[in-house]
């Protein structure tokens, strides 16, 4: 089994950054593909970035420029590093691994840009 905890999310204003780590424990391994997505109110979860195992990264064109991913693979940990954070990033996030045929989602972590 692998769980995964998002944490990191908060309230911040307009043109702020906030970084968001994921945990996870279990059976994962390197070769996990890890990836952040998001959901706002009233919308469908959408995908935001991803690591690869090989260390390529991928990124929504909302988020390009501005949200970096990362991953620790000796800690089990990725993270998202959101940058010039607008008023549209305001969502749940949520942390996604996925093992060979099998995806696991973390409980996600809000967070809401305001002034």
């Amino acid at each position: 089994q692998v769980q995964l905890v998002e944490s990191g999310g908060g309230l911040v204003e307009p043109g702020g950054s906030l970084r968001l780590s994921c945990t996870a424990s279990g059976r994962i391994f390197g070769f996990a593909v890890m990836a952040w997505y998001r959901q706002a109110p009233g919308k469908q979860r959408e995908f935001v970035a991803l690591s690869s195992s090989a260390g390529t990264t991928n990124y929504s064109n909302s988020v390009k420029g501005r949200f970096t991913v990362s991953r620790d693979n000796n800690k089990k940990m990725a993270y998202l590093q959101m940058n010039n954070l607008q008023a549209e990033d305001t969502a749940v996030y949520y942390c996604k691994a996925r093992q060979g045929t099998s995806d696991y989602w973390g409980q996600g972590t809000q967070v809401t840009v305001s002034s």
